[in-house]
């Protein structure tokens, strides 16, 4: 079975954990490092009260980076789910030469530098790229508009649900769907009525995980689409604009993010949970 290099995406195991009494020292070790965790969210929720959050939420420069940050992930998303799907289909259901490469170029983007992401777009779709130079001659321009977002997006983000449908793949029971071509099912009827249904908490997982990560991404948008209000300027690059003209906007924003980021956390986290359960039964 394929592994993952990214926690979250792993199948979770029967939990025969003790309950941990509060003066047990582990529970003590722990604290420093949570609190240090804590502090600043709390600080920035603290600092951001109800009054000025809905006061905030009604200007320009807010609404056009939030309008501009939930169409661009979607679209990422729908890309990814898309053309993302064939490969941790194959990557997770067969072995094949070059499958190990593969692999870990899926896991390059999680690791990269996202300016360095940021530089690598620049240099195959900007004007002088290697693509990119070819599509301005047919007047096609991406760089620095809003395609050169989502592009970003994808390419920082859609190795989050790859990674998690391949686990999904990888763990349907092959049995399963040879039962169903006995039964007169197709390859695609196979896939669409078994190994779907039976992948779909792994791959729900995965595509709330990359609408997240693409929602945060910051460091290759800005080098590859700029920061442009009402363009390309999503919610972290508003965030930091807002840190050298407006403060408040930034935190609103920063309080948006991180609750947004928060949610999904728990979406994912609990339908794993999902997963486990009949396990424990």
């Amino acid at each position: 079975m394929a592994q993952s290099t990214l926690p979250w995406a792993r199948r979770p195991q029967r939990s025969t954990r003790p309950a941990v009494r509060l003066r047990d020292p582990w529970w003590l070790l722990s604290l420093p490092l949570l609190f240090f965790l804590a502090l600043p969210i709390a600080a920035m929720f603290i600092r951001t009260p109800p009054s000025q959050l809905l006061a905030n939420l009604a200007e320009v420069q807010v609404i056009q980076a939030i309008s501009l940050s939930l169409l661009t992930t979607s679209i990422t998303l729908v890309v990814t789910i898309i053309f993302g799907t064939p490969v941790a289909y194959l990557l997770g259901r067969y072995d094949f030469p070059f499958r190990r490469a593969i692999d870990t170029l899926l896991d390059l983007p999680t690791v990269l530098p996202p300016s360095v992401a940021g530089v690598a777009l620049l240099m195959a779709f900007g004007r002088r790229g290697l693509v990119g130079e070819w599509l301005e001659v047919g007047g096609l321009h991406i760089a620095f508009t809003q395609v050169a977002v989502i592009l970003a997006q994808t390419f920082i983000a859609a190795p989050f649900y790859v990674k998690a449908a391949m686990l999904g793949f990888a763990g349907v029971d092959r049995d399963l769907e040879q039962a169903a071509a006995l039964d007169g099912a197709g390859g695609w009827q196979a896939f669409r009525f078994v190994t779907l249904p039976l992948a779909w908490t792994a791959l729900l997982s995965g595509a709330v995980m990359t609408w997240a990560r693409a929602l945060g991404e910051f460091g290759a948008t800005i080098i590859f689409a700029g920061n442009y209000p009402g363009r390309t300027q999503t919610m972290p690059l508003a965030i930091y604009i807002g840190f050298e003209l407006d403060l408040d906007i930034a935190l609103t924003l920063s309080v948006i993010l991180v609750g947004c980021s928060f949610v999904v956390l728990l979406v994912v986290k609990g339908l794993l949970q999902r997963e486990l359960e009949p396990n424990t039964n």
